[in-house]
């Protein structure tokens, strides 16, 4: 069964030349040109992957407020804004909100496409190694691959599948440090270090506003990251 993208963009040949491209890569492609028709649409039936663009028409903030809807229905739908806007504080903000990955429209077709397709691989292989154990204990972190969910001294820590890909690769080996671009290659994406940094913080702030005393995410300077023993 082909995979169902939802495109929301309001510029009709932009929407058009995005969608023309997905379907030649066999995904089933849902175009849809504003918040309202978006989240008319999500009600009753949810993607498999969502693009969204930022501004869209006169609601200039109209694809934050889809990416936050979408993420309060799944954890790990993956999410990818494309958009014009490419300020750090956009970036930031469609990072925080929960998307997985941020694009700007000046990226070629095919950059899109691989996006696209890590993603999607990496649902596929976060199922495949995570079934072959059910609970993995690392001290007080729990990580449940049956339900795709994290605990951290029996609370639920909710997370993306780019921050569940992430927290994997630095529990694998407790105390070994992961550079930024070996978080990469372990979660399946292509960004750049900012990008990554981002997640790790927002991964980090999850874990501290369930436990103030956490601090198991360590930085090391000039290195990377390792979850300490």
């Amino acid at each position: 069964m082909s995979r169902k993208i939802a495109l929301i963009e309001d510029e009709s040949a932009i929407r058009k030349n995005y969608a023309d491209a997905l379907s030649k890569q066999g995904y089933q492609v849902m175009g849809l040109e504003s918040r309202q028709e978006a989240l008319k649409a999500f009600q009753t039936n949810l993607p498999d992957l969502a693009i969204i663009d930022i501004s869209l028409g006169d609601d200039v903030e109209g694809g934050f407020d889809v990416c936050r809807v979408l993420r309060s229905k799944s954890n790990t739908l993956p999410i990818i804004f494309l958009t014009a806007r490419d300020s750090d504080f956009d970036v930031i903000s469609g990072l925080r909100l929960g998307a997985d990955d941020y694009l700007t429209k000046d990226v070629s077709i095919h950059q899109i496409l691989a996006r696209v397709a890590a993603l999607f691989r990496r649902i596929d292989a976060l199922e495949t190694e995570l079934a072959e154990a059910d609970l993995r204990k690392v001290g007080d972190l729990s990580i449940d691959s049956t339900s795709l969910s994290v605990e951290w001294k029996g609370q639920k820590v909710t997370l993306t599948v780019t921050e569940f890909w992430i927290l994997n690769s630095l529990v694998r080996i407790p105390g070994h440090v992961k550079n930024r671009d070996q978080l990469m290659q372990d979660a399946n994406i292509f960004v750049d270090d900012g990008t990554v940094t981002s997640h790790v913080k927002r991964l980090r702030r999850k874990f501290e506003s369930l436990d103030e005393t956490f601090d198991c995410i360590e930085t090391v300077y000039g290195m990377g990251y390792r979850w300490k023993k």
